[in-house]
């Protein structure tokens, strides 16, 4: 199987990955009417938790003392990351929520830059969800964009704890740690949202999206960065705002307007630029790593 995934262009890999977190995102929202946004964050937490550690088998043994706070930090903000992402999707579209939550690696990355101009970029995609959300027409849905904007700290918090996490263990083992503390963050709010709701299909629907992310896009990722460098696939990935409008549409009949592609590109054009600056200024975060936290959403 990885030898059939290895032979395509390393861009392509990346792109499939940025399509599944999406497409996971979005399929997301049909179970909400059953265990409700912070349900559904709980369910696929728990079932990726399950498929990580069959798979991956961190080593409980190699975790000392010193270790454990990272560990609970990353899994706190995980969970309240994704809880507050699939929260926003309740009311507000996809690539708006992806959109907003965009600006948290790119204000971790403008803030460890060692040049002033950096600052520029977190303010060009701040004004491009400006325009996206058009709140001069009194019709924003300020709920969403609040618990957005959460996401966006929490995907902030989660870069910085994973650079200290991955100090300790290599990435998959720290997030296979990880992911159990995250679900059961999700479960202060998600479990009282899906108790007495939860049936066998509700479980196959969280284990499908479970596989669309983390576990399927991680795998393509990490395939992506062994042949790409890690500059060209930061860039690459500062597209994602641009995916997520498009499975937006296509699977939420979440129509764009033109103010809305315009917001959208001003974010994707702060990112690839942050991506360009970090690559000049070699800056401890980089938006690489930025993006790859993503992956448990």
């Amino acid at each position: 199987m990885l030898s059939i995934l290895e032979k395509p262009p390393a861009w392509t890999l990346a792109v499939v990955a940025m399509i599944s977190i999406q497409m996971g995102s979005a399929l997301s929202i049909f179970l909400f009417d059953e265990i409700g946004p912070a349900g559904t964050a709980w369910l696929r937490l728990t079932l990726g938790a399950v498929l990580l550690w069959i798979i991956v088998r961190p080593r409980l043994r190699g975790i000392r003392s010193r270790d454990v706070p990272g560990l609970l930090g990353l899994g706190v903000a995980t969970g309240v990351m994704t809880s507050a992402f699939l929260t926003a999707l309740n009311y507000i579209p996809l690539g708006t929520t992806v959109a907003i939550e965009f600006l948290g690696p790119l204000g971790v990355a403008a803030a460890s830059s060692k040049r002033l101009r950096a600052a520029i970029w977190p303010m060009m995609a701040l004004v491009g969800v400006v325009v996206l959300t058009e709140p001069w027409t009194g019709k924003v849905q300020w709920l969403g964009v609040g618990f957005a904007a959460i996401a966006a700290i929490g995907w902030a918090s989660y870069i910085i704890l994973t650079q200290h996490v991955a100090d300790r263990f290599s990435g998959i083992q720290g997030l296979a740690l990880a992911t159990p503390v995250a679900a059961v963050t999700a479960a202060f709010v998600g479990l009282p949202q899906a108790w007495g709701n939860i049936t066998w299909s509700v479980i196959a629907w969280g284990l499908l999206l479970a596989v669309l992310t983390p576990v399927f896009p991680f795998a393509l990722e990490m395939l992506a960065l062994k042949r790409m460098n890690k500059h060209a696939f930061g860039t690459l990935m500062a597209v994602e705002p641009a995916i997520a409008a498009t499975v937006g549409f296509i699977v939420l009949s979440q129509v764009p307007d033109l103010l809305y592609l315009v917001g959208v590109a001003l974010v994707i054009v702060a990112g690839v630029a942050t991506q360009r600056d970090s690559e000049r200024d070699e800056i401890v975060v980089d938006l690489p790593a930025s993006l790859e936290s993503r992956r448990n959403e």
